[in-house]
């Protein structure tokens, strides 16, 4: 039997993202995809040191690229290395319809257009201002198959 080390709160796995104009960023997420701002902690000139935004009971936590301290030597920016990525931020919503045309009018590039899933529900994809892609989809993974 597997260890069960999870904390028991809200979201036990919560993507960290970061941007080289992280306040513009936390605009964006909230005009595009409904984020909530839960906490902004500021740096030095203009930075954001650690930002936490909420979507239901999930969260992505962001800040600035900072290019000093241990952690920054093992993350690139999708700019970086060919607008890949090598994990995406999936949300799940009661209407991709509506998010698909919030993200568009907030300025997101789709990159997988909203369609029917096989699995269930309408999902598509997109990438913000800076890149980072994103997975928007009704699936509920949660759900009783």
């Amino acid at each position: 039997m597997a260890a069960n080390y999870a904390k028991d709160c809200k979201s036990t796995i919560i993507p960290a993202l970061r941007y080289r104009d992280a306040h513009k960023a936390i605009d964006f997420l909230i005009a595009a995809f409904g984020f909530e701002k839960q906490a902004v902690f500021d740096g030095p000139d203009g930075t954001v040191m650690h930002a936490q935004l909420t979507f239901g009971n999930g969260m992505v936590m962001l800040s600035s690229v900072m290019e000093d301290g241990e952690w920054s030597k093992w993350i690139a920016q999708p700019d970086e290395i060919g607008g890949r990525e090598t994990m995406t931020p999936c949300l799940i919503v009661s209407d991709a319809t509506a998010v698909h045309a919030s993200a568009k009018a907030a300025g997101a590039q789709i990159t997988m257009e909203l369609a029917e899933m096989p699995y269930g529900g309408k999902a598509f994809g997109c990438t913000d201002l800076e890149g980072h892609r994103w997975s928007i989809g009704e699936y509920d993974p949660w759900a009783p198959v």
